[in-house]
């Protein structure tokens, strides 16, 4: 799903831009070289050096496949997460206790201060 998306993604018929100026006065350019960038934790400067007079295909080719392999661990983990609803009770009732933990102590000073009394 993710490489059909960056497949479909609009770009210019202009090969990649040779210089990060160049790359920022065309926005899909820009927009695809950055998310590269920052999946393959890079300068998006040494992205633009590296493709280049490139076709965005091959581009688009290899950020298809780097934005799968990082993103696709963390689609799994988040369906497993999401079918484990014993696990998501857990974490609902452990964040429900905390939050009463922290409002209890206020929540009693502020009847106390306006006058109502709790059992």
């Amino acid at each position: 799903e993710i490489v059909k998306k960056i497949r479909k993604a609009k770009t210019d018929p202009l090969p990649l831009p040779d210089n990060i100026e160049e790359a920022k006065k065309r926005p899909e350019a820009i927009n695809l070289l950055t998310i590269y960038a920052a999946l393959n934790d890079l300068d998006v400067g040494k992205v633009v050096d590296d493709y280049a007079g490139k076709e965005f295909s091959q581009f688009k080719k290899d950020l298809g496949e780097l934005a799968s392999a990082k993103l696709s661990p963390i689609s799994l983990e988040m369906n497993k997460l999401m079918k484990d609803e014993k696990y998501l009770d857990s974490i609902i009732s452990n964040g429900k206790d905390r939050a009463i933990n922290v409002a209890e102590p206020v929540l009693s000073k502020i009847y106390e201060i306006i006058g109502f009394f709790r059992d």
